[in-house]
This record gives C-alpha cells, structure tokens and sequence, in this order.
C-alpha cells in the first residue's frame, strides 16, 4: 500500500482529506456514512495525486448503486490537487455487517 505523504496548505495530507470527503457520502437509507458502514475497502493516493478507491455496497441491488460511487467521485474531485479519481466497485469479498466500525453498529442498534 502506498504511503505517499502529500501536504496541502492546510497541513492535511491528501490521504486525511479523501477519507474526510468520503466520510461526507451517506447511503441514502442508513443514517452512517459508507466509510463506518465499511464500504470502503482500499483508498490509494499515488504521487502525481491520483486517487483510487476500491469500495463496495451494501447489496448488489442497492438503490443508490448509481449515485453512492458518484457522489464519492464527484466529493474526491472536490478536493484541491486531486488529478484524477477511479473508483472501483466490486462485491468480493461480499458486504457483511460485520464490516462496520464500532460507531456504525452503535448507531444502528447492533450493540
């Protein structure tokens, strides 16, 4: 995984503000962004500020199917330096709640 450091003027790295602007997607029907819901699987920012973000849903059926990728696009773009966004979704390994973080499953009553 590449840990390449990029410091904007704010002191932020690239990385801090592409989790911060994924942070922001909500699925439309669970009141958690998809980062706690465990949506995303691999963030990649490369040197030349390409970002990459291997992601899934919570179901192949998912209604938001069209828009959850596009807004993280769209949100990822957003960000000051960014060259290019590829997002890529994929079902394997297959979305369980387990993949949730601790305040997705307090949040929902799973704890």
């Amino acid at each position: 995984m590449s840990e390449e450091v990029n410091i904007q003027e704010n002191g932020e790295n690239l990385r801090d503000q592409v989790y911060k602007a994924i942070k922001t997607v909500y699925d439309p029907e669970i009141p958690v962004d998809i980062y706690e819901l465990g949506l995303i699987y691999e963030v990649q920012v490369y040197p030349i500020n390409n970002v990459y973000v291997k992601m899934t849903l919570t179901s192949p059926s998912c209604p938001a199917a069209e828009t959850i990728p596009s807004e993280v696009e769209t949100k990822i773009k957003r960000i000051e330096g960014v060259n290019d966004v590829e997002i890529e979704l994929t079902f394997d390994p297959p979305y369980s709640t387990e993949m949730m973080s601790e305040v997705a499953k307090l949040e929902l009553g799973f704890l």
